[in-house]
């Protein structure tokens, strides 16, 4: 006898794909937000040339079946109600007719289409670009990737059926429609935010057919049923609903609880990002953040991401915390412990040491790909712990730079936080000082663009009535409140942090030079 047939009610569950850019990370949710389990499956991104970065979409369905078949190991299949997806964004991928890529896809991270996003420029006022897409024009988004397929690789150009991003490919594959959603059709440069639709403007300034891009949906839209043959692949069983899902920029945005307006966030991963949620799109005069479609219909997502919050902390542990790793395998203890205690030992403002985060030159709120990093005020009375404090400083100043820009358009009171350097309680306290308003951490810090994922199938399907209720999923588990006297130091600290940036842009620019020679 079957246990629902004894009147137990059996659990329902949600696969959620977050295809990133090293792997497809598969997670099975219950409909109530238990996570219960993820499996990963990697893939490769093959970097040349310098700035080129290509991956084959038939290791990302490879990947995602062989994820979903060790996930579903000892799960009813029959009791999956629904699956959808995060994915990485920006990218191009060119399909003909029948659904086979033309070429490998080039990821966000590809910089090559650099006389493309001149093209652009020059044909389009960039101040109106960015009013119509909510971005900068730039060679990382898909529109200057597929013109530099159109002007170097013209035999595959005139094959394109569609444009597609990574979540969209593996839709097809398990439904056989070429489909994209709101938040990842903001992600091509081409998409007019305000009119949710794709720009005849700039699509026709630049000389590129609208028709190459698919129908724009509702991230909780649902594309089709899982097909018999994707099913046998993946370990399923047809007929379960596939949902578009969301970008994974969007996807997190969901997934940090911000759903509805005004709720920010600070997701503190290699290169880091505060994102909140708006009614329209917040259009900075400088342009130095941008806005996404978010995944809740109606709603905007303004975003500011940093290059190098992780990335500071992940090299000075390398280059500068050789101490602290030797004592930690001595002891059997976490180096990170022993780093975040060297950090408390210097007081707030590291002594007066300053450290500029751009070590790979910078977005927001700078955009300059010349930017390089520094430590400013340097002295013989400087420890090894001020060094370490004052690079977590550094990357809470540029933060706090973006948060400022982000409180122009909505009231900020507290800022929910997750991702690695979230782990840190001494890191959250100093964020909290210099941005001067509460830090929450969140239950799940590393599962973000999965559960947005889940929330959007949740709702596609009806299991879920709102996206509301991803409070099931994902909740703030305390705060970190300011310290008043650190903060007025931080407020004070942070007119000579941005001055200390301005005043190296000309030498920023001589080494770049010298670098071109």
């Amino acid at each position: 006898m079957r246990k629902e047939d004894e009147g137990i009610d059996m659990p329902k569950y949600l696969i959620a794909h977050d295809l990133g850019t090293s792997g497809n990370k598969a997670t099975l949710f219950t409909v109530d937000g238990e996570h219960v389990k993820s499996k990963v499956a990697s893939y490769d991104t093959n970097f040349f040339n310098a700035n080129w970065a290509e991956q084959n979409p038939d290791d990302w369905w490879k990947a995602v079946c062989l994820s979903t078949k060790e996930l579903m190991q000892g799960i009813d299949a029959g009791s999956v109600s629904a699956i959808s997806f995060s994915g990485q964004m920006m990218g191009c991928l060119c399909l003909d007719r029948n659904g086979v890529p033309l070429r490998d896809h080039i990821i966000w991270a590809d910089m090559r289409a650099v006389a493309e996003e001149e093209f652009i420029r020059t044909h389009i006022d960039t101040r109106e670009f960015y009013h119509i897409t909510g971005h900068r024009p730039s060679a990382s988004y898909t529109l200057a990737k597929l013109l530099w397929i159109k002007n170097n690789e013209p035999d595959v150009y005139k094959n394109i059926y569609k444009v597609l991003n990574a979540k969209d490919y593996i839709a097809y594959k398990m439904t056989g429609r070429f489909l994209t959603d709101y938040s990842d059709a903001t992600g091509t440069n081409a998409y007019d935010l305000n009119a949710f639709r794709w720009s005849d403007k700039i699509l026709d300034a630049v000389g590129v057919d609208g028709e190459l891009f698919p129908e724009a949906v509702p991230s909780t839209h649902v594309v089709g049923e899982l097909e018999k043959a994707a099913a046998e692949e993946c370990g399923l069983i047809p007929g379960i609903p596939v949902v578009i899902g969301a970008g994974d920029g969007t996807s997190a945005t969901v997934g940090a609880g911000s759903v509805s307006e005004g709720i920010t966030y600070n997701c503190l991963g290699s290169s880091s990002w505060i994102a909140t949620t708006t009614r329209k799109p917040a259009f900075d005069e400088e342009m130095r953040i941008f806005n996404w479609a978010h995944a809740v219909p109606g709603l905007i997502a303004p975003c500011g991401t940093m290059q190098a919050a992780g990335n500071s902390y992940a090299w000075m542990k390398k280059q500068m915390c050789g101490e602290e790793a030797l004592r930690a395998k001595q002891e059997g203890v976490s180096v990170y412990d022993l780093i975040n205690g060297k950090i408390a030992d210097s007081p707030a403002g590291a002594n007066g040491l300053y450290y500029l985060p751009y070590l790979i030159g910078e977005r927001s709120p700078r955009w300059n790909p010349n930017a390089k990093g520094a430590f400013i005020g340097l002295t013989m009375e400087h420890t090894h712990a001020d060094m370490l404090r004052s690079v977590v400083e550094g990357i809470g100043m540029n933060l706090r730079l973006i948060l400022d820009i982000m409180r122009a358009h909505i009231d900020v009171k507290s800022i929910i936080v997750l991702g690695g350097l979230a782990k840190s309680d001494v890191c959250l306290q100093i964020f909290a000082d210099i941005f001067g308003i509460g830090v929450e951490p969140l239950n799940h810090l590393e599962e973000a663009t999965s559960i947005g994922a889940a929330v959007c199938a949740g709702v596609g399907v009806g299991e879920l009535k709102s996206f509301d209720e991803v409070d099931k999923f994902v909740y703030p588990v305390g705060v970190f409140d300011p310290a008043a006297e650190n903060s007025a130091l931080y407020e004070k600290m942070l007119q000579v942090f941005d001055h200390s940036y301005y005043a190296l842009c000309g030498v920023y620019e001589e080494i770049a030079a010298m670098a071109n020679q």
